[in-house]
């Protein structure tokens, strides 16, 4: 294939990474920012670690490679980007490994002090992520100030926090938590899942808003006209997840999030092409001036194709072997199991 092809190719096929990771990390997040309002005793807390323990790191490959995969195809992308986003994801890593620091450490000790504050990690490490990774792709998809840019990490994050940005954060935030609650009716049974199926009603609302003024404003700014059919699938299926949340199929509803969350990434990157990186002030980085060279594109292409097949098999396995819910009747008594042995359950 010629280059200009290979390009295309890899565009789209970091698009795709970015969306299995807000697809499958999205709900872990939404599970983690719920954490103290849906599960209101200890025990159902425990639940819901449960319900994404055997998940939520795999999930989290699909970050490491878009990012490898953004490395090695648009090289000069990648090092604007973390040059010029330096300090919010900084923020993003410490949350990540905070998280991930919370869900293994919380069941260390049997005491309520200890697990309250490793939860009130696990919800730090959730909503800053969900609300970030909105405001970077937000200033993607707008452009980053070229003068920001001259004047450092500050300056950068400083003009970061624009309208459209926090926008586009209060969207993610809000479609990871009706995402997350869905996904925990999926999970849970009896009086837990009834729980959640009201919190889910009453997050709803709020994500069909935001998502509506997000995507509008994205499309009228920044779109083309093809991408008018992502914003229409994006209405169509957020409208019937929230159908289906007052319907209690939460099965629907979930399938319905994730197609929502398909459509923004497939507006994110339909807006931004030919471009990667657009700059206010300056020259913007495109596909055709920050690719790798024609071999590095090709190898790449066969190494994918050779591995994906392989990765896709494994997390859908691990999926359907932990595909059942789980209740409170599940959780051992004993508060002192660490949180990996807790969540291999029969």
């Amino acid at each position: 294939m010629d280059i200009e092809t290979l390009r295309i190719i890899w565009f789209a096929l970091i698009a795709v990474l970015w969306t299995g990771y807000l697809v499958l990390e999205g709900f872990d997040f939404g599970v983690g920012m719920l954490l103290p309002v849906a599960g209101r005793t200890d025990t159902e807390r425990r639940v819901l670690i449960n319900t994404i323990g055997p998940v939520w790191d795999g999930n989290e490959v699909w970050l490491l490679t878009a990012g490898g995969a953004t490395f090695a195809a648009f090289p000069l992308w990648y090092s604007t980007l973390f040059s010029a986003f330096y300090l919010p994801l900084l923020l993003i890593l410490v949350a990540l490994i905070l998280r991930g620091v919370a869900f293994e450490y919380r069941g260390k000790l049997d005491s309520d002090t200890w697990r309250a504050r490793w939860d009130t990690a696990i919800v730090v490490g959730s909503v800053l992520p969900s609300l970030l990774w909105g405001v970077a792709f937000g200033n993607i998809v707008r452009g980053v100030e070229a003068d920001a840019v001259r004047s450092g990490p500050f300056a950068v994050l400083i003009s970061a926090l624009n309208p459209y940005a926090l926008l586009t954060g209060a969207t993610t935030l809000t479609l990871f938590l009706l995402h997350g609650a869905l996904y925990l009716m999926l999970k849970t049974t009896d009086d837990l899942h009834r729980h959640i199926s009201h919190l889910a009603a009453r997050i709803a609302p709020v994500t069909l808003t935001t998502a509506a003024a997000w995507a509008i404003w994205t499309q009228l700014a920044h779109g083309s006209t093809w991408t008018w059919a992502a914003v229409a699938i994006a209405a169509l299926a957020l409208l019937g997840a929230v159908a289906a949340v007052r319907e209690g199929r939460e099965g629907a509803a979930f399938s319905l999030t994730s197609v929502v969350t398909v459509a923004a990434v497939v507006l994110i990157f339909g807006s931004l092409y030919p471009d990667v990186l657009p700059i206010r002030g300056g020259e913007s980085l495109t596909i055709h001036t920050a690719s790798s060279t024609a071999a590095t594109l090709t190898v790449m292409t066969w190494v994918a194709l050779a591995l994906t097949p392989l990765v896709l098999a494994y997390q859908t396995w691990t999926y359907w072997t932990f595909r059942r819910r789980i209740s409170t009747t599940d959780i051992p008594r004993s508060a002192g199991l660490p949180v990996r042995a807790r969540t291999f359950l029969d």
